[in-house]
Formats: structure tokens, C-alpha cells, sequence
């Protein structure tokens, strides 16, 4: 069979790049804000282009096929040549040096965006756009250049970055008003192995707070069941369902409306620190610029501000 490249567009392959990523016709229309029929429509006529089915379905999900997966950085190139091509543009008429483009990890959706609001309050001449996603995404998405600047935790170890480091990050244990622990006025470490634990998957930051504060004294870790998010451990701990360790960035309101409690424990609160901060080999734009070393002079006091009222230390 003889193949036409003149039936194979850049739109198709868009949204195969996405359709990859997503697993999923669904995902993939919700992000392009597409129909799901419209997806698939194109994905058939791209294979039929290529004369080789691309896709499988498994239930609600798609699956690659060989050729898809062999495509794939094929398909990568000629979309990043677009997207260069079109900064070019920009560049040139000057767009792109008036675009901020922040990610935040899911830690900080507390007070990220209330910190980006005030920069934009007071530079209402950049265009600011911004994501919150877990650690994994945003390490991603600076390293493919998606976004110019990142607030986040322990910078990456895989990227070379400039960090510039604005707050103190603390980590506390909560537990449930009515938990008998929180009658006790200093609580050992070796007290709590007994107890039962909520926690982030392997790899997040709450969760290495979790492991070290039990390897450290050489304690057992504790039963825990392991969550998806800080949301749903703060739920569950109002529940009363267990402890968990926490940023405490993120129980502000919690806290003020007394559903949480954060235990007086041993070697509690531990502290890390907030970043702003960009890949070392890509240079910063104006505004990129200007948001950077806004946070990095301003940051410190506007986290004090927003936390005081809530006890919690910055």
C-alpha cells in the first residue's frame, strides 16, 4: 500500500499525542475541548492514512498499538517545530516577554493562587497562566518547557535549576479533634507506631515526612492506607478515620474552624522549604522575571500575612 502524507495533518496529530498521553478518547476531547466522537473520527482517519490501526479499545480506554508507539516521536517533533515556529511569531511581536506561564505543585493550591492574584494585581500588564498538578506533572512540565517558573518543594534532582527560596514549608501531624492523643500534652515518637496512619503514594513529600519521622528514631512504620490526595486525607482525618502528616500549609482553614487538630509531638513541626524557581539553561523572559523575583521579595511576607491568622508557622 502506498502512503500520502497529504492526508495527515498537524490537528491529527495533536490530539494523537494527547490521545497517548490520556489513554482516552474522553480525556483526550475533555482536554482539547472536543467531543469524544470528534476524537475518534480523527484517530480513524489518521490510520486509515497510515494504513495501520493506531488504537485498541479496552473498556473505557484506549491502547497503543506498535505503530502508534513508533509514531509517537515522530509525531513530538513535528508538533514542537509548530510550537517554536509560533514563539518565533510571538518573539517577534513581542508577545511572549509579557507571558508568565507558573505551575504549582497540589501542596501549594492553599495559597499559590492567591500569591499569582496579588502579582497580577499589581502587573496587570503580563499575561499570567497558571497550573496546579502533582509533583510528577510539574517536573514534567518544566522539563518540556510548558510552563516558565515552578512553586514547589525540594527541587528536582533530574533538572538542573535555579531555585530561589522564599518560605519555610512545615510539616505537622493532625488528628481528629476527639482523638485520644490530642488530650496529651507531648506526645513521644515511640507512642504513635500503635496508631493508624493515612498517606500520600511513595514519592510525595508528605509521605517521605511520614517515613523518615518513624526511620529516624528506628520505629516500626504504623498501618496506613494510602491515598490520593491531601484532600482526602484531610477528610478522612475529620473523620476520625486516623493521623497523617501534613503540610501545614494546608490546614489553614481547617484549623480556624477547629475540624483539625495538629498534635504537640516530638521532632513535629519538620521543616522544608518553598521554591520558586526555573531550568538553568533556559533563560527567563521579562515577566517570567518580573514573577520570580516578585516572590522571591515578596513572598516571604505575604506567607506570613496569609498564615498568621491560622497559627500556622511560616
Amino acid at each position: 500500500m502506498t502512503l500520502s502524507s497529504d492526508k495527515i495533518t498537524l490537528r491529527q496529530l495533536q490530539i494523537f499525542l494527547v490521545a497517548i498521553e490520556t489513554r482516552s478518547f474522553v480525556r483526550a476531547a475533555e482536554r482539547l475541548e472536543l467531543t469524544p466522537p470528534a476524537v475518534s473520527m480523527q484517530m480513524s482517519r489518521l490510520s486509515e492514512a497510515f494504513g495501520a490501526p493506531l488504537f485498541e479499545k479496552s473498556g473505557r480506554s484506549v491502547i497503543p498499538s506498535q505503530v502508534a508507539t513508533a509514531l509517537v516521536p515522530y509525531a513530538e517533533r513535528m508538533t514542537e517545530t509548530l510550537s517554536e515556529a509560533v514563539d518565533v511569531v510571538q518573539i517577534m511581536q513581542g508577545k511572549l516577554d509579557h507571558r508568565v506561564r507558573v505551575a504549582m505543585v497540589s501542596t501549594a493550591r492553599n495559597f499559590g493562587p492567591h500569591l499569582l492574584a496579588r502579582f497580577q494585581q499589581e502587573n496587570p500588564e503580563f499575561d499570567l497562566q497558571f497550573e496546579i498538578a502533582n509533583r510528577r506533572a510539574v517536573i514534567e512540565m518544566l522539563e518540556t518547557d510548558q510552563i516558565d517558573l515552578a512553586l514547589m518543594g525540594r527541587p528536582p534532582r533530574r533538572l538542573e535549576t535555579i531555585s530561589h527560596q522564599f518560605a519555610k514549608h512545615p510539616y505537622v501531624l493532625i488528628g481528629h479533634p476527639d482523638h485520644p492523643l490530642v488530650r496529651t500534652k507531648r506526645i513521644r515518637r515511640s507512642d504513635l507506631p500503635n496508631h493508624r496512619f493515612l498517606v500520600r503514594e511513595p514519592g510525595s513529600g508528605t509521605r517521605m515526612v511520614h517515613e523518615h519521622f518513624f526511620s529516624e528514631s528506628e520505629l516500626p512504620l504504623p498501618k496506613a492506607q494510602e491515598m490520593d490526595s491531601n484532600a482526602n486525607i484531610k477528610q478522612a482525618v475529620m473523620a476520625n478515620m486516623g493521623l497523617a502528616f501534613i503540610s501545614g500549609h494546608t490546614i489553614a482553614l481547617e484549623t480556624m474552624a477547629g475540624k483539625l487538630k495538629i498534635l504537640n509531638v516530638e521532632g513535629m513541626p519538620e521543616f522544608r522549604d518553598w521554591f520558586v524557581l526555573h531550568k538553568r539553561d533556559k533563560p527567563l523572559r521579562p515577566g517570567a522575571l518580573a514573577f520570580r523575583d516578585y516572590v522571591d521579595q515578596a513572598g516571604p511576607a505575604f506567607m506570613h500575612e496569609f498564615f498568621n491568622d491560622a497559627g500556622i508557622a511560616t
